[in-house]
């Protein structure tokens, strides 16, 4: 196998977890051509993560995500998803349990947009009022009324609002794993943006496992957890996070391909989830109050943020809140700022905490779970860490 950067080699591999995908020396060739499409790749998706597919035409992106549901047989190799060898399972079967979205939506035209939501729970012979309700439930996810939407056919549909139906039904059946080749690129840049934000917010709550494949840069800044940047042939040139892409690139042809800017990217495509959050002390509406009080002199924040019954922060409690209080402190203290979710980026963070009044605003993850806090001084310091970072590494040793 040839010799790649970031990339698990065999026999050191971390395990895909559930949902997760693995190419295991997968190498495939067409007959009459001297190089092989995909040449010995091995490489681990993790459950629950987007994993970006990104590289110049002839890489190879295309033909990997297509060997993963074998619309095209592989020459060699193995092929495992969610735990199950894909070259063991019948074609169809397997397709069923992955979603697939391409560019351009695909949707039939003579369908309606419930029937083309529908179809392969309908091939899963789920009765009708499961679809209905399937359906229903998916537009809903998408951002598009069922109400207005279900009965309509694509073209009477914008290009975003296609793309939306074509996601849609990718989920249609909960399929563990989807792949999506290059399902934006042929929209608008306002629609291409408006469609990233969808996704990562699908993301959030759905913690699908995506293979996504572009040759933007931009595009797999923003939407990967990891980016597998592909040289000719499927050389795995660099496999690793966004912001260890901008900070250390892994050779020559990766620096080139970034095209430069990074330290504005960094800000621009690193997410919160990556710098250091804050925590405080915590409490919740039925904490005794002297307790919570305990906690916040405890501390070296001077107040606690209160959770409700499913973790999401409500309030900040201070001192003078819970003061004389006997029992529960209720819904004593003050309201919280609009969180920042973990997933937003630098910049939109701190485009936030600039537009509003509070100093600590709380971050909180999918489905609103509090995990830390931030303040401008916290996205200061990190970015700062980040430059100290690349700097240091740019110096000739």
């Amino acid at each position: 196998m040839r010799e790649t950067r970031d990339a698990e080699p065999a026999g050191e591999r971390e395990p895909a977890g559930r949902g997760g995908i693995e190419l295991i020396n997968v190498t495939k060739r067409y007959p009459g051509q001297d190089a092989p499409a995909v040449d010995d790749v091995t490489m681990t998706i993790r459950g629950g993560e987007i994993v970006v597919l990104l590289g110049p035409s002839g890489s190879g992106k295309t033909t990997m995500m297509r060997l993963i549901n074998r619309l095209i047989e592989p020459t060699s190799g193995k092929i495992i998803v969610a735990g199950r060898d894909a070259l063991g399972l019948d074609p169809t079967e397997l397709r069923r349990h992955i979603g697939y979205v391409i560019q351009n939506a695909g949707l039939f035209p003579h369908m309606t947009v419930a029937t083309n939501v529908g179809l392969v729970p309908q091939m899963l012979k789920w009765d009708k009022k499961r679809i209905a309700e399937r359906v229903d439930e998916l537009l809903e996810l998408v951002d598009l009324d069922p109400a207005q939407y279900r009965d309509r056919y694509p073209r009477e549909l914008s290009g975003g609002q296609q793309q939306r139906v074509g996601v849609a039904r990718a989920l249609g059946a909960d399929p563990p794993a989807m792949l999506m080749d290059e399902p934006f690129g042929a929209l608008d840049p306002i629609t291409r943006g408006n469609l990233q934000d969808s996704l990562l917010r699908l993301q959030e709550e759905l913690g699908k496992t995506i293979v996504f494949v572009t040759h933007d840069i931009d595009e797999a800044l923003k939407l990967g957890d990891r980016i597998a940047i592909l040289d000719k042939g499927s050389r795995v040139a660099q496999y690793a996070t966004p912001q260890e892409i901008l900070l250390n690139p892994a050779d020559e042809y990766v620096e080139q391909f970034l095209g430069g800017g990074q330290a504005m990217r960094l800000l621009q495509f690193s997410r919160v989830a990556d710098v250091p959050l804050q925590d405080v002390p915590r409490a919740r509406t039925g904490d005794d109050a002297a307790e919570v009080r305990r906690r916040i002199e405890g501390g070296e924040i001077g107040f606690a943020i209160v959770l409700d019954e499913r973790d999401r922060p409500v309030r900040w409690a201070h001192p003078e809140d819970v003061e004389g209080v006997t029992g529960p402190i209720g819904e004593r203290g003050m309201d919280v700022a609009p969180p920042i979710r973990a997933r937003d980026t630098l910049q939109q963070a701190l485009e936030s905490l600039i537009q509003i009044d509070h100093e600590w605003v709380p971050v909180v993850g999918p489905r609103g779970v509090y995990r830390g806090t931030v303040t401008l001084g916290t996205l200061q310091n990190a970015i700062k860490d980040m430059k100290d970072r690349a700097r240091t590494r740019r110096r000739p040793s």
